[in-house]
């Protein structure tokens, strides 16, 4: 029996090391558990170590593990490329194509968005995640990542999808009740709803007037007795009439212009989050995440004002924001 690695264990031993459990990748591989597990005994057999730890909770890779998995990403990602390149001439793509977005955005744009895509592209499979927090730039995890604000990375290509700023607004029976701010300050005299996403400061918002040179921003503490880490409820608790809150103008809109909330502090700037597609930079030439993101551009154009620059991230010491 020979002892090399079988090109098809590439595949598999990746999957199976990105998921939480023998079962959880029998499924995405649709085969059983016995199967899998079989299949991971033969390899670690044949090749005599062992790749992953496993207990009756959670496996772990073990060294020898990473450093097939860190090949095998590698391989594979030359066999894509290879891929690509012969068949970059199709109009049409094909392939898996895996996606991260935030929770509210990608739920309430992207999801959307996919939907349509794959109507045109039936070829493509498209998985997409949805997380709080943006994975790290070196995740290799993903093919494109929408998120808000240029990330501050050299390894990566963004493309501005759409320009966002952040909205104060609160419904207009909570400002009947409690009076309207008229500056900053009057801030810590409100009920403010508080959002913990990302690394940002948790309940200090930032205000601004003027620009350039002549730019003054104010830190405000916000207070408030309702806190969360989803903004969609957030939102819907502002609605209510619980307070006053910084969200996205894409989340925010379609409120404001019923009616449903009102701006507060408009003369105020603040934070821009303006929204990003980001791939590796051996993406450039790949056609499903280039097609891609040509559709998601367009398809965020319809929905409002959007740019379509496409810029080379720099190192920088602006951090990456989330609405």
């Amino acid at each position: 029996m020979s002892s090399s690695i079988q090109p098809a264990e590439l595949g598999f031993f990746s999957t199976l090391a990105t998921s939480p459990s023998l079962s959880a990748a029998g499924r995405e591989m649709g085969v059983t558990t016995a199967a899998v597990s079989k299949h991971l005994a033969q390899m670690e057999r044949r090749l005599g170590v062992v790749l992953i730890n496993r207990t009756t909770r959670r496996m772990s890779l073990t060294p020898e593990g990473e450093t097939l998995l860190e090949h095998a990403r590698r391989i594979l990602r030359e066999i894509d490329a290879l891929d690509e390149l012969i068949v970059q001439s199709k109009a049409s793509p094909k392939g898996l194509l895996r996606v991260n977005a935030t929770l509210g955005f990608g739920r309430m744009h992207i999801a959307p968005v996919i939907s349509d895509f794959v109507r045109r592209y039936p070829e493509v499979d498209v998985q997409l995640q949805l997380s709080v927090h943006p994975p790290p730039i070196t995740d290799d995890a993903y093919d494109v990542c929408v998120r808000f604000g240029e990330p501050p990375d050299g390894r990566v290509v963004a493309r501005r999808m759409a320009l966002n700023r952040r909205v104060l607004c609160a419904a207009p029976a909570y400002l009947e009740r409690h009076g309207r701010p008229r500056v900053p300050r009057d801030l810590m005299e409100h009920h403010c709803i508080g959002i913990r996403q990302g690394d940002e400061a948790y309940g200090l918002w930032r205000l601004t007037t003027g620009r350039g040179s002549k730019a003054h921003t104010e830190s405000i503490k916000i207070t408030g007795n309702l806190t969360t880490n989803d903004g969609e409820i957030a939102v819907l608790w502002a609605l209510q009439g619980h307070g006053i809150v910084m969200r996205a103008q894409w989340d925010v809109n379609r409120h404001l212009a019923q009616g449903l909330l009102e701006p507060v502090l408009a003369q105020y700037h603040t934070p821009a989050a303006d929204i990003y597609a980001v791939y590796p930079q051996r993406h450039q030439f790949s056609t499903r995440v280039q097609v891609f993101v040509g559709f998601l551009a367009e398809a965020l154009a319809a929905s409002g004002a959007a740019s379509h620059d496409t810029v080379r991230c720099t190192d920088r010491t602006s951090e990456t924001k989330t609405p």
